[in-house]
C-alpha cells in the first residue's frame, strides 16, 4: 500500500485537522468530534443543512459546508457511516431556531445512523426532517443499501437546497425543495482500477489491465458489469444513455456534472464533458451549467460518473444563486 499517510487509524482526525487548517474563514470543528460546521454557525433564522458519510470521498462533504450550501458535515472513518452521536452533535451545533434538514445519500448505516440521531435531536425540541438522495441508475438493492444508491448526484443537491435555505424558506418548503431536486437527479459512473481502503492496505475490488467496471458504486460496490476498456466517448455514450432512459426529460433543459473519483486527469474529465454535450446537443436538450471536476471522491479510484439534474424556472434559480464554500464557489 503506497499511501501518504502517518497512522492507518488515524487518517480522519488527521484529515479534518488539516481542512480546518486550509480553510478557516469556512469551516469550524465541533470540539470532541468529526464533525465540520460553519464558521459562522449556528446562522439564526435560517434553516440548517447537514450532510455527511463516510471519509474517501472528498471533497464531499466537507468541503461544501459554508455559505448556500451546507451548514454541516459529520465524517466517519473511511468509507463508514458516522455514528448516530455524531450527528447528533452535528444537529445541536448548526440548530439555529428554524431546524435541521439531513441530506442523506442511500446507504444503509448512512439512513440508520441519520434517522437515530434525528430522533435523538427531536427529543430535546429540535425539529428535522430528512431526505434520501438515490440518484444511481446503474443498479438497486446494492450491497449498502435498499434502492438505488446516492452517489455524485448529491452534490447538486446540497447546491440547491442550500440556496433554498440561504433564501429564507422554512422547514417543510426546503424540504420539499430538495426532494424536486432528488427526484430530478439522475448519475452513472465506472472505474478503471480499484482503490485502497487504508484500514485494509489492499486494493477493493480486482480488475484486468484492459477492464473497466460500468455502474460502480462510490465505496468499490459492484456495478453492473465488467467489460473491455472503450474510448471515452462510448464510455459515455454507455453511462449516458441509461441515465436519459431513466429520466423521461420533459423539459429538456439540465445541468451537468461529469465528476472524477480522484484518481482521474482533468484532461479525462473534459474530454468526457465534450462527448456528453455533443450527445445533449444531437437530443434536443440544452445544457443550461456545466460542473466538472472531482466533487464525489473514492479515495484514488480512476474513473468517472456523470450526473444531470433536469431543471425548471424554480431550479435554475437556486442552481444560479451565490455559494462560497471550500470545494464549490460560486458569486
Amino acid at each position: 500500500m503506497k499511501k501518504i499517510i502517518n497512522d492507518r487509524d488515524k487518517v480522519v482526525e488527521e484529515m479534518l485537522q488539516g481542512m480546518v487548517k486550509a480553510h478557516p474563514e469556512f469551516i469550524k470543528r465541533v470540539e470532541n468530534s468529526n464533525v465540520l460546521i460553519r464558521r459562522d454557525s449556528p446562522v439564526k433564522g435560517k434553516v440548517a443543512l447537514i450532510s455527511g458519510g463516510g471519509s474517501g470521498h472528498e471533497p464531499s462533504h466537507g468541503g461544501f459546508v459554508g455559505l448556500g450550501m451546507l451548514d454541516g458535515a459529520v465524517a466517519g472513518e473511511v468509507f463508514t457511516s458516522p455514528t448516530p452521536e455524531e450527528v447528533y452533535k452535528g444537529i445541536k451545533a448548526v440548530n439555529g431556531g428554524k431546524g435541521v434538514l439531513l441530506i442523506i445519500k442511500n446507504y444503509t448505516g448512512d439512513v440508520m445512523n441519520f434517522e437515530m440521531a434525528a430522533e435523538m435531536a427531536e427529543m430535546e425540541g429540535i425539529k428535522v426532517e430528512k431526505v434520501v438522495v438515490n440518484d444511481d441508475v446503474a443498479v438497486e438493492d446494492s450491497t449498502y443499501t435498499v434502492g438505488r444508491r446516492g452517489i455524485a448526484g448529491t452534490v447538486l443537491v446540497h447546491k440547491i437546497t442550500g440556496a433554498a435555505a440561504e433564501r429564507g424558506l422554512d422547514l417543510l418548503e426546503v424540504k420539499r425543495v430538495a426532494e424536486k431536486a432528488i427526484e430530478n437527479t439522475r448519475s452513472m459512473g465506472m472505474s478503471l482500477t480499484p482503490c485502497v481502503v487504508p484500514a485494509a492496505g489492499k486494493p477493493s475490488f480486482e480488475i484486468g489491465e484492459d477492464e473497466m467496471e460500468i455502474g460502480l458504486g462510490i465505496h468499490g460496490e459492484p456495478g453492473t458489469h465488467k467489460e473491455k476498456i472503450k474510448t471515452a466517448n462510448k464510455i459515455t455514450t454507455i453511462l449516458l444513455d441509461k441515465i436519459i432512459k431513466d429520466m423521461k426529460l420533459k423539459n429538456k433543459e439540465v445541468a451537468v456534472l461529469v465528476n472524477g473519483l480522484g484518481g482521474t486527469p482533468l484532461m479525462e474529465l473534459y474530454i468526457v464533458n465534450r462527448e456528453v454535450h455533443r450527445i445533449l446537443e444531437d437530443q434536443g436538450i440544452k445544457v443550461y451549467k456545466t460542473i466538472v471536476g472531482n466533487y464525489m471522491t473514492s479515495l484514488e479510484m480512476a474513473g468517472i460518473s456523470i450526473s444531470l439534474l433536469e431543471l425548471d424556472e424554480e431550479l435554475k434559480g437556486y442552481l444560479d444563486d451565490r455559494a462560497y464554500t471550500p470545494a464549490f464557489r460560486q458569486i
